[in-house]
């Protein structure tokens, strides 16, 4: 891994261009691991990757992007430097936010998994670090639903049915303080999502099953408010990077919604894609807010500049805004989107369980035998 400096604007004048990606390294015999999402290192040295085979692979930018760009670079395919098994299914995995290449003692990443505790690896070896262990009232180990660091990366917020657990990242073991977000009233259901405010210091949403967005503050971990729009669990908060806003995606719904942080509960619009899926499907957003990217289940890759006036078509809708590009990335599902913090480069994931069923379940997706299925377990890389 690499240390990388210069920084970079993303402007979406049309589609990019595919630069490399990986495709070898996710093969099975029966075409079943499909990814589950991909996120740059902070430092943007590299890639990981989460994939159905219960691995987390870290994949380094590719040494020609490190001088000229990539507008004509012609690229070999990307191989794994790093993976990571996991004993069953991920739910869930974080970068530890300060990770710095020129660090090792920062280059680590936190995992939960079904069953088993949160596990912190070292980016550079692969090897398990410490764990954290959530107990509940019987003293049984139980799973996280999602992880995130604070901002300071002191933290390690942990999302469970109705409840907020937050362990000190200097302490793993089973020490931890319980937060519960519903009690007579509050949020109720899984906590599947969680995100910290950039700009403001202790802030942070969460987003659960039971389709309710909320926000919390420190240090106590009390609520501000809560609010609800979402017409599927909620799959994923994320605070604009000026922190004026805060976006929500959920399963089975087609809607992103943009909440307006200035006025909470406040609709300013939403962003249409296609998810007919329980399936995660991430969306990100560019450095200086103006550009929100999300993948969709057709394959297609949407962008959308979010400083544009939304129209709203009827009265009864939410006012929209129409992307601005849109492009095939893969013959699958787009599931990961991942925007590189310095360079004008987009990773996407792709793939999804296929299998022969009556109803939606988890990520399945029925087949309907009178067409060609169309099967890409990839990850790709785009300069724009």
């Amino acid at each position: 891994m690499g240390v990388f400096q210069r920084q970079s604007v993303f402007e979406f004048k049309g589609p990019p261009r595919q630069l490399t990606g990986a495709w070898e390294s996710f093969k099975d015999p029966d075409n079943k691991n499909y990814l589950r999402g991909c996120k740059w290192a902070p430092d943007g040295s590299c890639i990981l990757t989460n994939s159905n085979d219960n691995k987390l692979k870290v994949f380094n930018l590719p040494d020609e992007l490190y001088y000229d760009g990539g507008e004509n670079k012609i690229m070999a395919e990307m191989t794994p430097v790093l993976s990571m098994k996991e004993a069953d299914t991920v739910y869930d995995f974080c970068w530890y936010p300060l990770m710095s290449s020129s660090q090792p003692e920062t280059a680590c990443l936190a995992v939960t998994s079904k069953d088993t505790p949160i596990h912190l690896f070292d980016a550079f070896t692969g090897e398990l670090r410490c764990s954290y262990r959530a107990y509940n009232h019987v003293d049984e180990v139980v799973a996280a639903h999602c992880v995130k660091f604070s901002p300071d990366g002191n933290k390690l917020y942990c999302g469970f049915n109705k409840m907020i657990r937050v362990f000190d990242v200097t302490r793993p073991g089973r020490d931890f303080e319980s937060r519960p977000t519903f009690a007579k009233e509050g949020q109720r259901g899984i906590i599947s999502c969680i995100d910290s405010s950039p700009t403001e210091d202790g802030l942070y949403a969460a987003g659960s099953y039971s389709r309710s967005v909320a926000l919390y503050n420190e240090p106590a971990g009390s609520m501000v408010c809560m609010f609800e729009g979402q017409h599927g669990g909620v799959t994923q908060v994320k605070f604009s990077p000026d922190g004026t806003k805060l976006y929500s995606g959920g399963r089975k719904d087609n809607e992103i919604l943009c909440w307006d942080m200035r006025n909470p509960g406040q609709i300013l619009f939403s962003l249409l894609r296609t998810v007919i899926t329980n399936q995660r499907i991430y969306f990100d957003i560019t450095s200086d807010s103006k550009y929100l990217v999300s993948g969709s289940h057709d394959g297609t890759v949407l962008v959308w500049d979010t400083s544009i006036a939304p129209v709203q078509l009827n009265i009864h809708s939410d006012p929209i805004i129409q992307p601005a590009v849109a492009f095939e990335g893969h013959s699958d599902t787009v599931n990961g989107i991942s925007l590189h913090p310095m360079l004008p480069v987009i990773a996407t994931a792709s793939g999804q369980r296929h299998f022969r069923s009556f109803n939606n379940e988890d990520d399945v997706i029925e087949i309907d035998e009178t067409k060609p299925v169309k099967i890409d377990n990839s990850l790709r890389l785009w300069w724009t």
